[in-house]
């Protein structure tokens, strides 16, 4: 009995039932009208319930879904129905959403044929890391009476991880590495120096840096030949989080943190596909995670894991601390992307000198955010004297930011200033830069 559902067919048809059993006080004749109407009413649904819970029914449901959730971006979940009975079903399909998503009027409305199978799929986006809970898929069927639904459940939960973003990892890593690589952040960079790895010496072609001419071969030749250089490899990068309460501000759903964990994954994946040691370093008031630099097969994975189960805090952040750190772990010189966000003179002031003391023993590159919501207003159309303040405001805002990553610059400090969404193209390209320029 607990299957059972009565559709909105078989209350509109009750509704008038009683509608004429009212109107035959006034009008005799239709009490008969009405006693016939209810007998009729009452075959039909035990009929109704008859075809829809007989054996021959027969309704599979299957759900299908990634082995894990990527946080940040569109995840495919496809619902799959099999109708085995003889005739056509109409059904609507209810699927029982973790309640992160808090959606909770999901549903399909389907027409099952025989023996064909119906797929239905839909998209998911999940904007924090943890465990999200699938309930039950549920499917009420109705026949062509469609007094009466019948239920079916799938009988089964599902619990996926979202990790950091794996998509995003796999697109820029065949971006990064494909030799016909076009698109804005994955564009190959002129090498303008070279490293000290000599690899082979090759003909001349238009674009090659004209101070590896290689003069004796160029005389055996009788045309130019230049020396060609190879990346250094076995070198540290490290990407260092900053988990504090500067990290919190939401753009498009994600934390400005968790923009930097969907980037700290990718650059280690591409870090390591080029033969360097990937490691990462996350801090608060003090140090949270650390995993050392290194390169095996193991590291990513290492990696992933540990920024899965990273949440911000809402402490300031220690950066003396994150300095000691950094010195523990980090042997020799390496590559740093400190990844934080300064929205004052003041909150740069304040860590300059541990920067400055970071930069002088390793190739820092300072990332912090621009907030794409407030430059939007210094392009936006003015008509009272509220939007000139707000405009002008803005316009501050934006160019506070820029101040500070002009005293970075003067200073000597590698710094990218991105958008939100633009932070994971930035970081490849900067990493790029440095690796063609022999910078580390």
């Amino acid at each position: 009995m607990k299957n059972i559902f009565l559709s909105n067919r078989f209350y509109y048809a009750l509704a008038l039932l009683i509608a004429v059993m009212m109107l035959s006080y006034a009008f005799p004749l239709l009490l008969a009208f009405a006693k016939t109407g209810c007998i009729l009413f009452a075959l039909v649904v035990a009929i109704d319930v008859v075809l829809l819970f007989n054996r021959s029914i027969v309704v599979l449901i299957k759900r299908d879904t990634p082995s894990v959730l990527s946080l940040g971006d569109d995840n495919t979940i496809t619902l799959s129905v099999l109708n085995r009975s003889g005739m056509k079903l109409r059904a609507e399909l209810i699927d029982e959403l973790p309640e992160q998503f808090q959606i909770r009027d999901f549903s399909r409305a389907i027409d099952l044929l025989p023996n064909v199978p119906n797929v239905q799929t839909y998209l998911l986006r999940p904007v924090t890391r943890g465990e999200y809970v699938f309930g039950h898929t549920y499917v009420f069927i109705a026949s062509a009476i469609g007094l009466v639904k019948r239920r079916i459940s799938s009988g089964e939960k599902t619990v996926l991880p979202v990790y950091p973003s794996i998509v995003q990892m796999k697109k820029y890593e065949l971006k990064t590495f494909a030799r016909t690589a076009t698109e804005y952040g994955v564009k190959k960079v002129r090498r303008v120096g070279h490293s000290y790895e000599f690899e082979h010496i090759k003909q001349y072609i238009q674009g090659d840096d004209y101070r590896s001419i290689n003069w004796r071969a160029t005389g055996r030749r009788a045309h130019l030949m230049v020396n060609q250089y190879e990346d250094e490899k076995s070198q540290q990068v490290y990407c260092i989080i900053d988990k504090s309460r500067v990290m919190h501000m939401p753009f498009n759903g994600l934390s400005l943190f968790d923009y930097a964990v969907n980037t700290s994954l990718v650059i280690s994946n591409i870090v390591l596909g080029k033969q360097d040691k990937a490691g990462l370093i996350t801090f608060a008031e003090t140090p949270k995670a650390v995993i050392k630099a290194e390169r095996s097969k193991g590291q990513l994975k290492k990696i992933l894991e540990t920024l899965y189960k990273e949440k911000e805090g809402a402490v300031e952040a220690n950066y003396e601390s994150m300095y000691m750190a950094v010195q523990k772990a980090v042997n020799g010189r390496g590559l740093l992307f400190l990844f934080t966000n300064f929205e004052s003179t003041y909150a740069l002031q304040r860590v300059l000198p541990h920067l400055r003391k970071l930069n002088n023993k390793h190739l820092l590159v300072v990332v912090f955010f621009e907030n794409s919501e407030i430059t939007t207003q210094t392009s936006s159309h003015v008509d009272t004297l509220e939007d000139i303040y707000t405009q002008a405001t803005a316009e501050h805002y934006t160019l506070t930011k820029h101040q500070l990553a002009q005293e970075l610059k003067q200073l000597g400090i590698l710094c990218i200033l991105a958008k939100p969404e633009n932070l994971t193209v930035s970081t490849i390209n900067k990493y790029l830069e440095v690796k063609s320029r022999g910078m580390m």
